[in-house]
């Protein structure tokens, strides 16, 4: 069935980013579920999620 039934143009440098990842941090070049973890949280560390108010346009 897969996850993305349709990809957006607007994601998709993201989505093929998300399986790239996928293929670098894979078990047969021997690395585990733990490492890979590992791995997101390093890539994530100094990095800031902000939110749009809903009542804000997309374009602001």
């Amino acid at each position: 069935m897969g996850s993305f039934h349709s990809v957006s143009e607007a994601h998709l440098q993201r989505y093929a980013d998300e399986f790239a990842f996928r293929w670098n941090y894979r078990i047969a070049l021997g690395i585990d579920d733990n490492a890979r973890a590992a791995a997101i949280i390093k890539g994530v560390e100094g990095k800031r999620l902000t939110y749009r108010r809903p009542n804000q346009a997309a374009n602001d």
